[in-house]
């Protein structure tokens, strides 16, 4: 196995860090307090071609792989997690499906303009009512001469507020075991009935955009179901597996960027006449915090290889997610711990990284859920 990037691998993850280090970093901290959304930032990204690395040339993007796709959400996490999250939710979720389940004539209308930085993708699956148990969504579609009717709420969605389109699941009848039979269908944002309120105060992440979604008879046409109409159930699970693994990523972004602000630290703060790094306590916890980022990336990364080598990677991608969202957190209070009362002023930012990380145990599944996911991939 050759653990080495490639060439072109390397040449995104310098090409990512030089931009979020000069682009993001610098307005990370303002963007968090004024809860400030960077639309002029994804725009730039567009340009660099971003927003669309994991998908070929013909729909707008670069053509590289999950593994260069992970590696820039590393690198924008660890300037700034919202945006970082923002990021993510964009390729993985808004942008994704579309590749994977769309027709030729959706892969072009739509594709097209999210892959190459024209508009923000966004997901609606997580529900007031529905969400750990995703099955059990609420939303409604019907058909109705050419057109289907959607009428259903959704609450956390990410991007919304900025997107052309948004994929929303939902119920379109029941099978015969009398489960609901989940759809995905590609809502446009301007139809009469479709409401879009982005006003939640959240603790962290605040630079991602946030919305509540109203759909009251909203019509979309046929050609706007998202790939097979009795399988959106699979579809979303498929995508969220995908997802799990940029996840992983913005939380070894975030987790990297509190390690090394704690290193840095460590090796500058004198007590009892001698810098804390010498101090064996405080060298443990640098030791800790190293080896499980380490420990995080390469799991994400296994599971990216697996993913692209069209392998199954369900329970890989849950254990990079699962892991490494913990231990951002771990890691990210460590580092507050290690700058001590400095830690907890808003100034050194390390705060914010904690804020960001908690998330992160939450979205596109919970932990337990992650859990649940990998014990029955043991056949348990």
């Amino acid at each position: 196995m050759n653990f080495e990037l490639t060439k072109e691998q390397q040449m995104i993850k310098d090409m990512v860090r030089n931009f979020a280090t000069t682009e993001i970093e610098p307005h990370a901290q303002l963007w968090d307090k004024d809860s400030t959304f960077p639309e002029e930032v994804f725009k730039k990204m567009g340009e660099l071609g971003l927003l669309g690395i994991p998908f070929p040339e013909e729909y707008g993007g670069i053509g590289g792989d999950t593994i260069s796709y992970a590696i820039a959400v590393e690198e924008i996490g660890r300037a700034c997690g919202g945006t970082g999250l923002s990021y993510a939710a964009a390729v993985s979720l808004g942008a994704s499906p579309i590749y994977y389940f769309g027709t030729e004539e959706q892969k072009q209308e739509f594709l097209v303009p999210l892959a190459s930085g024209q508009s923000l993708g966004s997901f609606g699956l997580t529900e007031p009512n529905a969400g750990s148990d995703a099955g059990g969504t609420r939303t409604t579609a019907f058909l109705d001469g050419d057109e289907y009717v959607i009428n259903g709420e959704k609450c956390w969605i990410t991007n919304a507020g900025y997107a052309k389109c948004v994929i929303v699941t939902a119920k379109t009848g029941v099978d015969e075991r009398g489960k609901n039979i989940i759809s995905a269908f590609i809502v446009p944002t301007e139809p009469e009935g479709f409401t879009i309120r982005c006003n939640y105060d959240k603790m962290g992440v605040r630079a991602s955009n946030t919305c509540e979604l109203i759909l009251e008879n909203v019509r979309v046409p046929k050609k706007n179901v998202l790939g097979d109409l009795s399988k959106g159930f699979k579809q979303f699970l498929y995508t969220l597996d995908g997802g799990r693994i940029s996840i992983g990523s913005l939380a070894v972004g975030i987790a990297q960027a509190a390690f090394d602000k704690a290193l840095a630290y460590s090796k500058e703060r004198k007590q009892f006449g001698q810098t804390i790094s010498n101090f064996q306590a405080i060298q443990f916890k640098l030791a800790d915090m190293a080896m499980e980022i380490e420990l995080a990336r390469n799991m994400i990364y296994k599971a990216a290889w697996l993913k692209d080598e069209k392998k199954s990677f369900a329970k890989e991608a849950a254990i990079a997610k699962l892991f490494s969202s913990e231990m951002a957190t771990r890691v990210c209070n460590q580092s507050l711990q290690i700058h001590g009362g400095y830690g907890y002023m808003k100034e050194y930012g390390i705060e914010k990284m904690l804020r960001d990380a908690k998330l992160l145990e939450i979205g596109e599944g919970t932990s337990e859920i992650q859990r649940l996911v990998i014990a029955r991939k043991l056949g348990c």
